[in-house]
């Protein structure tokens, strides 16, 4: 009996042996009726952005399949429109509140430069209000229309050079009215409006005929204590002299005297003579 049990043991021992390989050996090709086969990665682990599971569309391909090409996008025919660039205004040179009215001034006068009348800041504005500010000793020139800008430029497009009553002779014009000086010979303008700066309140520049009496290049004021550069008098000790402060500071004014930039006093230096004609007329609001 001993020996038959142990037959039997010996016989299922076998068996057990012969079933274990058989389960490690299953093709994982197969139908899996038999022990499950290892899954893809793809599908068993945690989607990942390298590593995403197949879609119903694109399944994922097997370890054995031809590893598929990938077809290049075709460009598209739609051509896209180029964007319209908005003019842009340029750095440092800002929008003032008088624009609109500056261009207009300015496109009036001429010689500064193409400005589009809009209200609206652009290079071509600025460039033209600051050669307008530098011109006029309009301080700081960046391009803003500012207040000063405005009075000036308002004032030059206002003058009329006809009012002066000039005649034949070189004549110095002076307009107290809109604070401006020009000169005139046979009929003609020969040195344009300019901005000047007369007597203020309880020492208003007199209206009237007069012609110069006298010229010095620096004429000393001995009442004042100052140097009047290109001095040019034409009534007792009234005359055109350079300004000796910041000719647009609109609470002061001179003691009776036409004070001028310098370039423009410089110029009508030139033009002038003792005997030169000089009309001054209009009134200086305020005097």
């Amino acid at each position: 009996m001993k020996r038959v049990r142990f037959a039997v043991r010996a016989v299922c021992l076998a068996v057990v042996v012969l079933v274990g390989v058989g389960a490690c050996a299953l093709d994982p090709q197969g139908d899996g009726t038999g022990a499950a086969a290892p899954a893809p990665v793809g599908v068993t682990e945690e989607a990942s952005g390298a590593s995403a599971p197949p879609t119903p569309e694109q399944p994922a391909a097997s370890p054995s399949a031809t590893p598929s090409r990938t077809a290049t996008p075709k460009p598209s025919r739609t051509t896209p429109k180029p964007a319209t660039p908005k003019p842009s205004k340029p750095a440092g040179c800002p929008e003032g509140e008088h624009q609109k009215a500056v261009e207009t001034y300015l496109t009036r006068l001429g010689g500064f430069g193409t400005l589009t009348v809009d209200g609206k800041q652009s290079a071509a504005d600025c460039k033209a209000i600051k050669k307008f500010q530098l011109r006029y000793g309009i301080s700081p020139a960046t391009g803003r229309a500012g207040p000063t800008t405005y009075d000036v430029a308002k004032r030059l497009a206002n003058t009329d050079t006809g009012r002066c009553n000039a005649g034949s002779r070189t004549t110095f014009c002076v307009d107290l009215t809109h604070q401006t000086v020009w000169a005139m010979r046979g009929g003609k303008v020969v040195m344009g409006p300019t901005v000047t700066r007369t007597g203020m309140a309880g020492y208003a520049t007199p209206t009237g005929t007069y012609s110069v009496g006298g010229k010095n290049l620096r004429e000393w004021s001995n009442p004042y204590e100052v140097w009047l550069p290109y001095w040019q008098r034409f009534n007792g000790g009234i005359g055109f002299h350079e300004t000796t402060t910041y000719l647009h500071n609109p609470w002061i004014g001179s003691h009776g005297c036409v004070n001028l930039l310098h370039r423009d006093a410089v110029r009508l230096w030139e033009l002038g003579s003792v005997g030169t004609r000089v009309v001054v007329f209009g009134h200086r609001p305020g005097t």
